[in-house]
């Protein structure tokens, strides 16, 4: 009875937000926001700490509202999940993660999901079904904002073995010194086992990847590109075998890609290594910049540290979090 309360609380929450288009950005947010505090019951200091990060950005949010037309609304969106809201709201993975919509991190083939020591959010931030993913996100304000709300950004691997299906060691090749050699090292080892979230081969049409891109979208500007993207989770199919949702599509991805041990966020580091762009976005089925399969590391493309204040940031680049189980 209190899962069916809060699930019919967060349809009406969404469909409210999914209503009249807002006129700025700040009035996005600020629906943004009510949304997010309700649904994650994050306290009055998390959500100071979660609006001041935007307010420094003044580009973060859900797209430029002036520009930005999605192709599906929230409504339509909850109309395409066969079991509704509740049907993604997992108790077990509740009480393993310490939060709704978080997927333990684990290797089926050896372990059961109480043996996770990581959770990563099922969608991308909010991390809400049936709501837009935030972009116009630097690499540092997706860190801070994940600590914000009681998580951390995520290490590469990690990401990779959401999207793989089974979580595997961390394979960073610390030793090769650069970016480039560790990127090359890492990809040819699992080259030869490419897959996708949803399977072993690249489909078109089964993740949010059919949208447009803006008429007007040449150099990437603010007041150009909208981020006409799906509503997280939209796509049933583009889910992982660890139940993690858009890996493929939507948002790109900011995650953390250490160059030392120490720089691990998994391992309790705060001063983390250099940015990693994971995943694609959403036009993904018309044009297809680079691979996209799940255990792929990007080039060093806008490189900087994370917690770097020029770290990247677009109009569809967004990020998600993890949590590390204590």
């Amino acid at each position: 009875m209190i899962r069916l309360l809060m699930s019919a609380i967060l349809i009406a929450g969404l469909l409210q937000a999914g209503g009249a288009r807002a006129e700025t950005l700040q009035q996005a947010n600020a629906a943004l926001f009510a949304q997010l505090q309700k649904v994650h019951r994050l306290s009055a200091a998390q959500m100071e700490r979660v609006q001041q990060i935007f307010a420094r950005s003044g580009y973060m949010g859900q797209g430029n509202p002036a520009i930005t037309r999605h192709p599906m609304t929230p409504e339509q969106c909850l109309s395409r999940l066969p079991g509704g809201i509740a049907s993604y709201d997992h108790a077990r993975n509740a009480r393993i993660c310490g939060d709704r919509f978080m997927a333990p991190l684990y290797d089926p083939r050896t372990q059961k999901p109480t043996d996770a020591k990581a959770c990563i959010d099922m969608f991308e931030f909010p991390n809400i079904p049936c709501t837009y993913p935030v972009v116009w996100t630097k690499a540092r304000e997706a860190a801070e904002v994940c600590a914000a709300v009681g998580k951390r950004i995520c290490d590469a691997h990690e990401w990779e073995g959401a999207c793989a299906g089974a979580l595997e060691p961390p394979d960073y090749f610390f030793g090769l010194g650069s970016v480039a050699a560790m990127r090359s090292a890492h990809n040819a080892k699992y080259g030869p086992t490419k897959s996708w979230a949803y399977g072993p081969s690249f489909q078109r049409g089964i993740c949010a990847q059919n949208s447009q891109k803006s008429a007007s979208c040449g150099g990437g500007g603010y007041n150009s590109c909208g981020s006409n993207t799906y509503p997280t989770g939209a796509f049933p199919d583009c889910t992982s075998g660890l139940g993690v949702y858009d890996l493929h599509g939507n948002a790109a991805e900011h995650m953390n890609l250490p160059m030392a041990p120490d720089q691990m966020a998994s391992r309790g580091s705060t001063k983390l290594g250099v940015t990693e762009m994971k995943g694609s976005w959403f036009i993904w089925d018309k044009y297809q910049a680079h691979p996209d399969w799940c255990r792929w590391r990007a080039p060093f493309w806008h490189g900087t540290r994370v917690m770097s204040p020029s770290s990247h940031e677009n109009y569809h680049l967004g990020f998600r979090c993890c949590k590390t189980i204590e």
